[in-house]
């Protein structure tokens, strides 16, 4: 007899963990996600997750989790982001897109460079790293400067990078009247519609 339950016992343990494997070996989908699971997840075929928010008709709001361009480290593929790592890197599950904009966070980005999250975290790394890069910073430049130096950090995120340069020539800053299309020939109208000579 207790021979009897212990089998059923290693039976219904070897099927959980079946199960469990096949979950996280089977491939991330990212439509297949629920919006709790979506944020910060890699797909099977290492793009990023993004859980998209939508307003209906009838004013409610729904969620969806798509397929991002965005692609992860190959490492990472079929990565669904664990709890500790959202906590420990002051993380929101119900994050909307991808953006770098929470980098210009002095509280968030010291979370993301405590070791709890970027020693332990590796994909929230991955994903951020690449977005500063995006913006012109280093990450780990980014974590060294957390203290006197962090605010010149941000700085070079807020500016970008690049400006674009001024016209050579002045800008004509007055708009003038309406036109009358009304009263306009054929050849007026033609002359109208081309590119101004600067």
């Amino acid at each position: 007899m207790a021979s009897n339950v212990c089998f059923k016992t290693l039976a219904g343990l070897a099927l959980f963990l079946a199960v469990c494997v096949q979950g996280t070996r089977g491939g991330v989908t990212c439509e297949n996600l629920d919006q709790e699971r979506c944020a910060f997840a890699v797909s099977s075929s290492g793009n990023r997750c993004v859980l998209e928010k939508h307003v209906r008709r009838s004013g409610q709001e729904a969620y969806t989790c798509r397929t991002s361009e965005i692609e992860a480290n190959d490492k990472l593929k079929d990565w669904t982001e664990s709890d500790l790592c959202i906590k420990s890197c002051g993380l929101d599950r119900k994050s909307y897109g991808i953006s770098s904009d929470s980098l210009l966070e002095s509280g968030f980005t010291q979370k993301l460079c405590s070791p709890q999250c970027y020693d332990s975290c590796p994909n929230v790394v991955d994903l951020y790293f690449n977005l500063a890069a995006g913006e012109g910073v280093f990450l780990p430049k980014l974590c060294k400067a957390q203290g006197p130096n962090a605010h010149r950090e941000m700085s070079e995120i807020r500016s970008s990078g690049y400006v674009a340069p001024g016209p050579v020539n002045p800008a004509k800053l007055v708009a003038e009247g309406p036109v009358n299309y009304m009263n306009l020939e054929a050849t007026q109208f033609v002359a109208l519609a081309q590119a101004p000579a600067y």
